[in-house]
């Protein structure tokens, strides 16, 4: 196992006759997610269900047998429906203000679904709903965010006066909820009427999808070209994209389906959600009535921050946690209260140098800013907790000189950009899910994930995820619970000394001094809006 992304195929997946979990496939970005994601679309035979955030089917197809279909995905979509496969599929719907150009991917990825229907043959089995979650903000946090409504819709003002006609006629057309509230002015602007608007504080994050109810593909992974990366990682920072997906088989499946027969009815508060299945975990919330005071949905299952509590609550030697965010303070405080209970227990937290906006967009506004200080004052927490010989926070970064004032560049290499959600404790449990660890997504957003208590499957995610940053001839010290920590250290010690070139592995330390910088907490807002 190297920096290059080789890795030996025989610890690639775990095959089991039954059980709760079955067979289990783990997948580390999309050079290995995507063709198997392809390959569950081409050997499906009756139906297919799925729910993502991101869905387009102008994405490239990758495996060797989708490719003699068509080079997109636009093309294996209408080749899966021809063989008279049903497919339903939803995909998230965003605030129209707060986030204008994901609700026009949303809206995007709806004309091409059109497109394929029409092109499908007439018995074409093809439902695909765009789901913008009920939640609402109630009337006082409108008037306390209206200044900060309006600064958005003066930058969107802004990016249409540099749109030519085509890209403002496109534009308008593919965002549906955005010309609800505004007009083209007699002066070309975009004008937004003086009038309280929806705020939309939630949203489905969820990535997974069923296959003729016997396989599950699930995970942090989207489907566009901006997330596909190899575990080279060899391109520009902006387009590196680290991320784990897995593909499983048992019960777990039934329970998977069920949540996609269900949510949006759970999160409408038309019913109640299924009971808890093992192995599958959740986060849902819905729509507050009569909650004028708050902006937050109601929480109604909170099981991917449940179990992580519990764990840490047993963790005695080892927790290795890879996310793209931590910043829930409960989960901070869980784990600083358990370093003083456990004086032995160490903590691995494998982190992105920058969120993705402040490393390749210079984002410094409000949100940026309360989302930095939010993970600052968690990390500090846990400092004062841990101690330093108890912690280590680290980032990838590629073994190649790039400099650069911007946060896309740590230790003098551009950085590769941590999208994953993984969870390892000790060697009695391990979480892949949709879920970063911060409020947003383990009290508010639709989110889902696995749970395995099995040790075969529990090295497999340990070997594919920890494994996946050491460079060649490192062995299974780095993978025991009760060593690894000691070793990993001094390994991104002595990384983070030496000139990019000459590093083992991907890892040096994450700079908590450049985060800070831009931190600023801001009163009275909630800690799960980041």
């Amino acid at each position: 196992m190297d920096a290059s992304g080789e890795v030996n195929e025989a610890v690639t997946q775990v095959r089991e006759s039954d059980g709760t979990i079955g067979n289990l496939e783990v997948l580390v970005t999309a050079g290995e997610a995507y063709p198997a994601f392809e390959r569950a679309f081409l050997n499906a035979e009756h139906e297919i269900s799925a729910s993502f955030r991101l869905f387009d089917l102008t994405t490239k197809l990758h495996s060797d047998e989708a490719r003699e279909l068509g080079d997109t995905w636009f093309d294996l979509m209408l080749a899966t429906l021809n063989r008279g496969v049903a497919i339903r599929i939803v995909v998230t719907d965003f605030d129209p203000v707060a986030a204008p150009e994901l609700h026009q991917l949303a809206w995007q990825t709806k004309r091409q679904m059109v497109a394929v229907q029409e092109l499908a043959r007439d018995d074409a089995k093809l439902e695909f709903t765009i789901a913008l979650h009920d939640a609402r903000a109630g009337l006082i946090p409108k008037l306390v965010f209206y200044p900060f409504v309006r600064q958005k819709m003066r930058e969107l003002n802004s990016s249409w006066l540099e749109m030519n006609g085509d890209e403002r006629a496109r534009f308008r057309s593919e965002t549906p909820r955005l010309r609800r509230i505004c007009y083209e002015g007699d002066n070309g602007s975009l004008c937004f009427p003086v009038q309280l608007v929806d705020l939309y504080p939630a949203t489905h994050h969820q990535k997974m999808a069923v296959f003729d109810r016997r396989l599950l593909y699930i995970g942090g992974l989207d489907l566009n070209d901006r997330r596909y990366d190899t575990r080279r990682h060899s391109r520009a920072p902006e387009r590196t994209w680290h991320d784990v997906q897995v593909i499983a088989t048992g019960s777990v499946v039934e329970a998977a389906q069920k949540h996609l027969d269900t949510f949006l009815d759970t999160v409408a508060a038309k019913s109640p959600p299924p009971p808890s299945a093992p192995g599958f975990l959740r986060t849902l919330s819905r729509r507050r009535h009569n909650a004028s005071l708050r902006v937050s949905p109601k929480t109604v299952l909170r099981e991917i921050e449940q179990r992580h509590l519990e764990c840490i609550r047993k963790a005695e030697q080892f927790v290795y946690l890879e996310t793209q965010f931590l910043r829930h303070k409960p989960l901070a405080r869980a784990l600083a209260k358990r370093a003083r209970q456990c004086p032995n227990l160490k903590l691995f937290v494998v982190l992105p140098a920058a969120p993705e906006d402040v490393a390749f967009d210079s984002n410094r506004g409000l949100d940026a800013r309360f989302g930095e200080d939010q993970q600052i004052k968690c990390l500090a927490q846990l400092t004062k907790a841990f101690g330093d010989d108890r912690l280590l926070v680290a980032s990838p970064v590629q073994t190649r000189r790039q400099q650069s004032d911007e946060r896309d560049v740590l230790e003098d290499a551009p950085l590769i950009y941590v999208h994953s959600k993984v969870s390892i404790f000790d060697e009695f449990g391990a979480i892949v899910s949709s879920a970063n660890l911060n409020g947003r997504s383990l009290r508010w957003d639709s989110e889902t994930g696995l749970w395995f208590d099995r040790s075969e499957h529990i090295e497999l995610v340990r070997k594919k995820v920890m494994g996946n940053w050491l460079p060649t001839g490192m062995g299974d010290e780095f993978l025991h619970p009760a060593k690894a920590f000691e070793h990993w250290k001094r390994l991104v010690d002595d990384n983070t000394q030496r000139e990019p070139e000459d590093r083992r592995g991907f890892l040096v330390h994450y700079d908590s001094d450049a985060a800070r910088e831009i931190a600023m907490p801001v009163p009275g807002m909630p800690e799960e809006i980041v």
